[in-house]
C-alpha cells in the first residue's frame, strides 16, 4: 500500500507540473491550422498511449472501482503513468505543427481533472479520520465517483477534438457542418451505450423509477428537438434548404417526443412501452439518406447512414412488439436477454460513427484519395464492432460483481413469488412501479386477512389468494 501511495503521490505532482506548461509551435503558415509536415512518429505514439489510458485504462478502472475491486487502484495508477508519458510526447514531437485550437487548450482541462482524481483518491487510500476528517469522508466519495463518471465522457469529446486538430478540419465554414455531424453522431453512440446498460444491468433501476424506458427516451429526443428547432438556422437569415431540413426534424423531434411521454404511462398510471422513440429513429433516418451532397461517395455515406438509422429503429420496433410483447424484458430480472436485442443498439453504434465520419473534409479527402464508399463502411462498421464488444465487456465486469453466480436468478423467484395476485408483476397497489418487499406483501397479506374477517360463517373456511399464494383461513384464524 505504501508502494501504490508513493506511486500515485509522484504522478500527482509530475501531472501537475506538465499541465502548467505547453511550448508554441511557430511554423504553421499564416491562415492555415497546421503545417504542410507529416505526422512523426512521437506524435503517433501520443495518440495511441492517450486513447489507450483514456479511451480503455480509466473506463476499466472507473468500472473496477464502481464493484470495489481491489484492482481499481493499480490500473488507475497505470493509466495515469501512461497519460502523464502522452502528455510529455505530445509536447515534444517534431513534424506537423499546429496552431492554437481546442484540443490543446481542453487537455489542459482535463489534465487538471485527471490531477483531481488522482489527489481524492490518494486522499481516500489515507483513511484520515483525525478532527472530523471521518465525518466528511463522504463528500470525498462523492466527489471522487463523480469525477471518475465524468470523465470517460470529457475523454470522448477530447479524443474528438484530436483527430479534428492532427487533420487540421472544422476551419471557418466548414465549422457549422462539422460541428452537427461529430455531435450527432456522438448522441446516436451515446444512445446505444445507454440502451446497452439499460438492456444488460438497468431493468431493476427501471422498475424502481416506475417509468417505462420510452419516457426517458421521449423526453431527451422533445428536449434535443427544443435545441435543434431553435439553432439550426440563423434567424433573420435567408433560408437555405439544409436549415429548413434540419429545422423541421428538431419540430418532428419534441412533438413525438410529448407523445412518447404521454403513452408512456397506462390510465392507471403504470408504465407501458410504446413506439414512439422507435419511430421518430426510423424517420431520422429516412430523412438523412436521402439528404443531397456535392460528392458522390458523399451521398453513398449519407444514404448507408440513413439506412443504418432506419434499420436501427425498425428493429427496436420489432424488439417491443414481437420479441418483448410490450414487456420491460424477457426475464423479471433482464438478465440473458434475447439475441435479437442486441441489434438496435448495435445499429446506433454503427449510425453513430457513419455519421460522425461524414463531414465535407472528411469525403473529400477520401475523393481525392480514390478510397471507395465500401471500404470506407467497412472500416467504420468495424470501429462500431469493437466498440460494441468494448462496452459489453464492462458490463460484463460490473455485472458479475453486482451480481454473483446464481443470485439472478434467485433475485428472478423472488420477483415472481411477490408479484401482484393480478399479475402485474413488481407493482404495487398503486401502480408506481416500485418492487415490493417481503415486509410489505405480509402487511398486504394480513389487511387482507383483518378485511376478510365477518364475512365467513362461523364454522366455514375459505381459500384465499394471497401476494404469497392461496391460504385457508377460517373466522378464528382471522380474529388473531
Amino acid at each position: 500500500m505504501d508502494f501504490l501511495k508513493q506511486r500515485s503521490l509522484w504522478a500527482l505532482f509530475l501531472i501537475f507540473g506538465l499541465a502548467t506548461a505547453h511550448g508554441g509551435h511557430e511554423n504553421v503558415p499564416e491562415g492555415e491550422s497546421v503545417s504542410l509536415d507529416p505526422i512523426d512518429s512521437t506524435l503517433w505514439i501520443h495518440m495511441i498511449l492517450m486513447g489507450f489510458a483514456f479511451g480503455i485504462v480509466f473506463p476499466l478502472g472507473m468500472v473496477l472501482g464502481i464493484v470495489r475491486s481491489r484492482w481499481h487502484v493499480p490500473v488507475q495508477i497505470v493509466g495515469t503513468v501512461v497519460a502523464v508519458l502522452a502528455y510529455f510526447l505530445g509536447h515534444a514531437h517534431k513534424g506537423r505543427q499546429f496552431s492554437k485550437n481546442v484540443h490543446h487548450s481542453f487537455a489542459n482541462w482535463l489534465m487538471l481533472m485527471l490531477v483531481v482524481q488522482v489527489a481524492l483518491g490518494f486522499y481516500l487510500k489515507l483513511h484520515l479520520v483525525k478532527a472530523g476528517q471521518g465525518r466528511i469522508r463522504w463528500i470525498f466519495v462523492l466527489a471522487h465517483g463523480i469525477v471518475g463518471k465524468v470523465m470517460p465522457v470529457v475523454s470522448w469529446a477530447q479524443m474528438v477534438f484530436g483527430g479534428i486538430a492532427a487533420m487540421g478540419f472544422c476551419q471557418a465554414d466548414h465549422l457549422g457542418q462539422c460541428l452537427a455531424h461529430f455531435i450527432m453522431g456522438s448522441a446516436f453512440i451515446g444512445y446505444g451505450i445507454c440502451l446497452t446498460i439499460l438492456l444488460l444491468v438497468g431493468q431493476f433501476w427501471l422498475r424502481r423509477t416506475g417509468r417505462s424506458q420510452e419516457f426517458f427516451d421521449s423526453l431527451i429526443i422533445a428536449a434535443w428537438g427544443c435545441v435543434n428547432t431553435f439553432t439550426e438556422h440563423r434567424w433573420g437569415q435567408e433560408w437555405a434548404h439544409n436549415d429548413l431540413q434540419h429545422t423541421t426534424m428538431g419540430v418532428v423531434w419534441w412533438c413525438a417526443g410529448l407523445l412518447g411521454m404521454w403513452l408512456s404511462r397506462s390510465r392507471n398510471g403504470r408504465p407501458k412501452r410504446n413506439l414512439i422513440p422507435a419511430l421518430v429513429i426510423l424517420i431520422t433516418g429516412y430523412a438523412m439518406s436521402a439528404h443531397a451532397q456535392s460528392l458522390m461517395i458523399s451521398t453513398m455515406i449519407h444514404s448507408i447512414f440513413g439506412y443504418t438509422l432506419m434499420a436501427a429503429g425498425a428493429t427496436r420496433i420489432i424488439e417491443i412488439s414481437f420479441v418483448l410483447g410490450d414487456k420491460s424484458a424477457i426475464s423479471m430480472t433482464g438478465v440473458e436477454p434475447n439475441s435479437f436485442q442486441h441489434l438496435p443498439p448495435f445499429l446506433l453504434y454503427a449510425s453513430g460513427f457513419l455519421f460522425m465520419g461524414a463531414t465535407e473534409e472528411q469525403m473529400l479527402l477520401l475523393h481525392n484519395a480514390g478510397i471507395t464508399h465500401v471500404s470506407y463502411v467497412l472500416i467504420l462498421y468495424s470501429v462500431a464492432f469493437i466498440m460494441y464488444l468494448f462496452v459489453n465487456v464492462l458490463v460484463h465486469i460490473y455485472a458479475t460483481h453486482a451480481w454473483p453466480e446464481g443470485q439472478e436468478e434467485e433475485e428472478d423467484q423472488e420477483a415472481h413469488k411477490y408479484a401482484n395476485v393480478n399479475g402485474a408483476a413488481y407493482m404495487n397497489g398503486n401502480g408506481n412501479g416500485h418492487v415490493r418487499s417481503r415486509a410489505e406483501a405480509q402487511r398486504i397479506e394480513d389487511a387482507e386477512a383483518f378485511e376478510l374477517h365477518g364475512l365467513i360463517d362461523e364454522d366455514d373456511e375459505e381459500e384465499v389468494t394471497t401476494p404469497t399464494g392461496p391460504k385457508k383461513m377460517t373466522n378464528e384464524e382471522s380474529a388473531h
